[in-house]
């Protein structure tokens, strides 16, 4: 299973980077959105300091999305979902390896989120461990969630806005637990990120089981 996850993965990743979507269209539309919020509330830069965090994430939802519906677009191209079936590899395996491509994609973006931030609000790091740790799990939760729905919506002709409106309400405890998380590796609000990264984890965990457990069934269906 593991070779098979590695191999899904390592496919989705370099028809990305043949593509060159992710560094042509998903960071140049993330980097959009942070100047855009940053010129909402320069004026106030209080309020921009103290929702940081915040518009981080969000910006983080929004990359998300997109990484989503071109991993599940990747698939329902040229019968790509038959022929993974018909090569006998076991459906956890491709749930993992397409979550794994999806994360990486998403941890890519984040780290020039992250310098865009720094520069962009003038935002200043006081615990690192806990801002690296909030993104690995944060991602991880997202990208088992995305690929669960990615294909749960690939067989609907609408599914490019179908897409947004199932992820981003289930995304909804990532967007509070990692946006207190990072408040506290910020040091813009006292809270307790620790705490909030078990939440995180937790649905990290939940994400992951269920999409091992029914992403066959929506493989087979789609």
């Amino acid at each position: 299973m593991l070779r098979d996850t590695r191999l899904v993965a390592a496919k989705d990743l370099r028809i990305e980077w043949r593509s060159r979507v992710t560094f042509s269209q998903i960071v140049p539309f993330a980097a959009l959105v942070l100047v855009l919020f940053g010129f909402a509330l320069d004026a106030n830069r209080p309020v921009l300091e103290t929702a940081t965090s915040g518009l981080f994430w969000v910006t983080v939802m929004f990359v998300a999305t997109m990484a989503v519906q071109r991993s599940t677009a990747v698939e329902i191209t040229d019968g790509a979902r038959r022929a993974l079936l018909l090569a006998g590899i076991e459906p956890v395996a491709v749930f993992l390896g397409k979550t794994v491509a999806i994360a990486a994609q998403l941890l890519v973006v984040e780290v020039l989120l992250v310098a865009g931030v720094v520069v962009l609000y003038g935002a200043s790091i006081d615990q690192w461990p806990l801002l690296l740790v909030t993104c690995l799990v944060a991602t991880i939760g997202i990208a088992a969630a995305g690929s669960l729905l990615g294909a749960l919506v690939a067989g609907v002709r609408a599914r490019e806005t179908v897409l947004p409106i199932l992820l981003l309400p289930i995304l909804a405890p990532v967007l509070i637990g990692a946006t207190r998380a990072f408040d506290d590796a910020l040091g813009s609000v006292a809270v307790d990120g620790w705490a909030w990264l078990g939440l995180l984890a937790g649905f990290g965990a939940i994400n992951l089981v269920l999409g091992a457990l029914a992403y066959g069934v929506l493989l087979e269906e789609t």
